[in-house]
């Protein structure tokens, strides 16, 4: 799957728990969302690497969180993007692809 066909599955998850629970996507909630899972990511980043309690949790499912919080963020980011209607695969080829070794012109 490429990121532009992921960004669509996750809108119609994102729009349907919107709907559900009465949320209105603005372009404040967007970031303050992104931000709430960057938050739970680095309390996931925390628990694994040993500065902060593991709230009872095994190492597995440390690692499980860890895991489906980079998942959350990067959702959510893709979210962010699409509601501002950023093409992140071009930001991305203009911003960062331009310096790869194979792509800089000699």
């Amino acid at each position: 799957m490429d990121v532009r066909q992921l960004s669509d599955e996750v809108e119609t998850i994102s729009d349907g728990y919107a709907r559900r629970y009465g949320i209105d996507r603005t372009d404040t909630w967007f970031l303050l969302k992104l931000q709430e899972e960057v938050g739970e990511l680095t309390q996931a980043f925390l628990m694994r690497t040993g500065q902060a309690r593991s709230k009872g949790q095994s190492v597995e499912q440390i690692e499980a969180t860890f895991r489906e919080e980079l998942a959350d963020v990067f959702c959510q980011l893709l979210l962010m993007a699409r509601h501002h209607r950023v093409d992140l695969v071009s930001e991305i080829e203009r911003k960062w692809l331009t310096w790869h070794p194979a792509r800089r012109q000699r």
